[in-house]
C-alpha cells in the first residue's frame, strides 16, 4: 500500500481549514501545511491535525510556495488540495481503496473537481486536475498565479472527486499580482495572458479583458481548452459590451478548434430563438444534447448545456411551432434536472392545459432525448 502525503499553502483559512482536513486526514499519512503569512487562527487550526506546520514568507508567487510544500513531503505520494477544498465522504473512501491497490509505477492521479452545483446536488461545473503525484519524480508547479502542476509519465485517471467550497474573500489577489508584474514589465507567458484576462473580465472590466483575449488567441501558443474557453469569454465580454457582431464572430470562431461544444450551440440557439428561427434554433439544441464529454476531459465543463437548458428551450421552440406534446416531452427532461425551476413549473401547468384542450395525453416517462 502507498503513503501519501498531504500538502497545502494556507493563508488565514481558520473558518475552511478545518472541513477540509477532516474530510481527507484518514486517508493521507502525513500532513504538511505551509503558513503564507496568517493573521487569525489558521494555524491553532492546523495543530488540531498536525505539528508539521511551516511558514512561507509571500513573494507573489503560488508556485513558489507549493514547490516549497511538496519539498517537505517524505512519503511516497503528494496530494495538494486547497483550504476551501473537501473529500465527500465517498470520495475519502475511494481514495483510501485507491491507496491499498494502486500501482506504485503509477507517477500521477487525475482526480476531478467540482467547482458548482446545483441546489439538486447535481454537479454543473467540473474538470480535471493531477491531484496526487509520485514524489520522487520531483514534478514541479509552474506559475505565479493559476499555477499548474506539470507532470509526464504513466498517468491514471480516476474518478474520486474533489469538491470546491470556496468563497470571494481574496477575489481581487490574483487580479492585483498580475497588475503588478504588469507594471515591472514581467513578460507574460500565453496562460498568463489568457487567466489575467479571465481577472479582468471577473472584475467586468471588458474593454481590457478583450485586448487580452484576443492578444492570446492570435499568438497561436494556447492549450485547446483555454482557446476555446477565451472564444466563450469574447463572446460573453462583447455581449456585455453590446457588440453582437463581434459576440457572433467568436462564438463560431470556436468552431476552429474541434466539434461544437454544447455552450456554443446554446448561445447559437438562443440567437435564433432571438430571431424566431425556431427551426434552426432547435436543430443547435439538439446539437447541444448529443455532445458526450471525453472520458478524460480537461476542459472546464458546465453540465447545464448540455441537460436541462437546451431541454427548457427546446419546450419553448416546440410550444411556438404547436408542437405540445414534443415541448411537454423536453419540459419533463428539463424538470428531472431541475423538479423546482419555476420555468419549469410554469410550463408544466400551461403545456397540460394546452394537451387537455387537443385532448393529448401528457407523457409521464420520457427519454432524455
Amino acid at each position: 500500500m502507498i503513503t501519501i502525503s498531504l500538502c497545502m499553502i494556507v493563508k488565514n483559512e481558520e473558518h475552511t481549514l478545518e472541513r477540509c482536513l477532516s474530510s481527507v486526514s484518514r486517508a493521507v499519512d502525513q500532513i504538511i501545511i505551509v503558513d503564507t503569512g496568517s493573521t487569525d487562527g489558521t494555524r491553532e487550526t492546523a495543530r488540531k491535525f498536525t505539528d508539521d506546520i511551516h511558514f512561507f514568507d509571500w513573494i507573489d508567487d503560488f508556485s513558489a510556495a507549493r514547490n516549497f510544500s511538496f519539498s517537505l513531503a517524505t512519503c511516497e505520494y503528494v496530494l495538494w488540495l486547497d483550504a476551501d477544498d473537501i473529500l465527500q465522504e465517498e470520495d475519502q473512501m475511494k481514495l483510501i481503496r485507491l491507496k491499498e491497490s494502486l500501482d506504485p509505477r503509477t507517477d500521477s492521479v487525475t482526480m476531478l473537481y467540482h467547482l458548482g452545483s446545483d441546489p439538486y446536488g447535481n454537479v454543473t461545473v467540473q474538470l480535471r486536475r493531477n491531484r496526487l503525484v509520485k514524489r520522487s519524480r520531483g514534478f514541479r508547479w509552474i506559475g505565479a498565479v493559476h499555477e499548474y502542476l506539470e507532470v509526464s509519465g504513466r498517468i491514471v485517471d480516476s474518478d474520486i472527486a474533489v469538491t470546491h467550497r470556496g468563497d470571494d474573500r481574496n477575489r481581487d489577489r490574483n487580479l492585483n499580482i498580475y497588475l503588478r508584474k504588469l507594471s515591472q514589465k514581467v513578460e507574460f507567458t500565453p496562460r498568463d495572458t489568457y487567466y489575467f484576462a479571465n481577472e479582468l473580465m471577473d472584475h467586468h472590466l471588458y474593454e481590457m479583458a478583450v485586448f487580452y483575449y484576443e492578444k492570446f488567441l492570435n499568438e497561436g501558443c494556447g492549450w485547446v481548452e483555454d482557446n476555446i474557453a477565451a472564444c466563450g469569454k469574447l463572446a460573453d465580454c462583447y455581449h456585455a459590451l453590446g457588440n453582437r457582431s463581434k459576440e457572433l464572430l467568436y462564438t463560431l470562431k470556436s468552431l476552429e478548434y474541434g466539434k461544437p461544444r454544447p455552450e456554443f450551440c446554446c448561445r447559437l440557439g438562443f440567437r435564433y430563438m432571438e430571431q424566431a428561427d425556431w427551426e434552426t434554433a432547435i436543430f443547435w439544441y439538439r446539437q447541444a444534447l448529443e455532445w458526450t464529454a471525453p472520458k478524460s476531459h480537461w476542459g472546464i465543463s458546465n453540465q447545464s448545456y448540455a441537460t436541462w437548458l437546451p431541454h427548457l428551450q427546446l419546450c419553448v421552440c416546440y410550444d411556438k411551432l404547436s408542437q405540445y406534446e414534443t415541448a411537454y416531452e423536453h419540459n419533463e427532461a428539463a424538470r428531472h434536472y431541475q423538479p423546482e425551476h419555476p420555468s419549469v413549473l410554469g410550463n408544466k401547468t400551461y403545456l397540460e392545459s394546452r394537451l387537455k384542450r387537443n385532448d393529448i395525453p401528457p407523457r409521464e416517462s420520457i427519454s432524455d432525448d
